[in-house]
């Protein structure tokens, strides 16, 4: 039989070929079916190497297996790059497919999440061998992963509001998030790369712009929270093919916490040099002011961390009891979910243990960190063996694609042989 033809898209009388069928293998079944949401495996990749790079109870060979990570967690992000690239320059409609989708679209927020990792070890890992050039290039990265952020948070919300706005509450699921932790992730990637920066001004203004990126994700981020809560207490829980989706919520709030208070902790150092909100004032008492300022946002930062924790920690007990009454649930994609939001907010515990003389943080981030590692260790392994056989490349939004354009040539053609048969008929009269 010709593989070109394909049983069910075939014209019952002519035999002709399904036009689509030749991108249903191969190359181009990959490429075409390749969506953002691959950039959650550097998103989850990239959390586990910052994870044992800074555990708290760590060693040298946690330290290479983190770097090992990093080299790995890069080159996916340029192959994933470039078949996305391919993607969308050899069918640039399904960029428009893919925009307008109300589910796939949400995604395009793990591109900059997923940078933002990379950024982040840069830092710990290229910083302390490279010296200032690798800091600077990480400040270059970071204004990139700073912009695409803020479209990704600004624009497709909106998008819910103008292509989307009849969504039922009850298909609302926690990927709304996505698009809005972006931001969050890029201000705590600030406050990473400012406080390498050689340049005091230059990590002054990171923090402050920074600040703003925290401001444009966090809030927006509860009040998504507060209808998700509306809708899990009308309509249940998720259905089980988006089950995975209930860890989303410690994103928002792991990630918002450990950034504000690594942005607290930056501008307690450099304000004061900087004489950041030191007023008017001149000479010793501007920098009074400016260091006042800076410890007063350490100790606010710390404080709304701590906060945020506890908001999550009643997420995290939404989300196991959710998985615990779904005994089995297939794989895809999402599962990516399990990692990088517990993995922020194994993020944000480690950092609060740091600044508290009780062991318990520390004790439960290393926990958690291990916890999480293994949580990677098993969805990568499932993610290689269905990219193997090819089970996971697809895409709701081509398959829409294709429907779309299956149909419209199927009524050209229609409309084509009615006129045919209407001129043999008006020929034979």
């Amino acid at each position: 039989m010709d593989p070109s033809v394909e049983p069910g898209c075939n014209d019952a009388e002519t035999h002709r070929p399904c036009p689509n069928a030749k991108y249903q293998r191969g190359w181009r079944k990959i490429v075409r079916n390749f969506t953002p949401s691959w950039f959650s495996v550097n998103m989850g990749t990239g959390i586990v190497s910052i994870l044992l790079h800074n555990l708290p109870y760590s060693g040298a060979w946690l330290y290479w297996i983190s770097v090992a990570l990093f080299a790995v967690n890069v080159l996916l992000f340029v192959v994933f790059l470039t078949i996305s690239t391919l993607r969308y320059v050899l069918y640039p409609s399904i960029w428009i497919a893919m925009i307008n989708h109300p589910a796939q679209s949400l995604f395009l927020g793990t591109f900059p999440m997923g940078l933002a990792t990379i950024i982040n070890m840069t830092v710990f890992v290229c910083v302390p061998a490279w010296g200032d050039g690798a800091a600077r290039l990480a400040w270059g990265l970071w204004w990139i992963d700073a912009a695409l952020s803020l479209a990704t948070c600004m624009y497709l919300p909106f998008a819910i509001m103008s292509l989307h706005g009849g969504t039922e509450l009850r298909t609302m699921t926690a990927a709304w998030l996505l698009p809005i932790v972006s931001p969050i992730v890029a201000a705590a990637t600030g406050g990473i790369v400012a406080e390498v920066l050689p340049d005091a001004h230059r990590a002054a203004t990171t923090v402050v712009a920074s600040y703003v990126l925290w401001g444009t994700g966090v809030p927006l981020a509860l009040v998504v929270l507060v209808i998700y809560f509306h809708r899990l207490t009308i309509h249940k829980l998720p259905a089980r093919e988006v089950i995975v989706s209930v860890f989303l919520p410690l994103g928002p709030l792991g990630q918002g916490g450990f950034a504000i208070m690594q942005l607290g902790k930056v501008a307690r150092a450099v304000f004061p040099v900087t004489g950041t909100l030191g007023g008017e004032a001149a000479g010793d008492k501007a920098l009074s002011l400016a260091s006042t300022a800076g410890d007063v946002l350490y100790v606010a930062g710390w404080l709304l961390a701590v906060v945020m924790w506890g908001f999550g920690l009643v997420w995290l007990f939404f989300a196991l009891a959710t998985i615990s009454r779904c005994a089995r649930f297939p794989f895809n994609m999402g599962w990516w979910g399990f990692t990088f939001p517990l993995g922020v907010f194994t993020v944000s515990t480690v950092t609060i243990g740091k600044e508290l003389p009780s062991p318990f943080f520390t004790v439960l981030g290393t926990v958690l960190s291990v916890v999480v590692t293994l949580l990677w260790m098993g969805v990568a392994l499932g993610t290689v063996r269905r990219a193997w056989n090819g089970e996971i490349f697809f895409s709701p939004c081509v398959k829409s694609l294709d429907e779309k354009t299956a149909l419209m040539q199927g009524g050209a053609e229609g409309i084509e042989m009615g006129r045919c048969r209407q001129g043999f008929h008006v020929a034979s009269r």
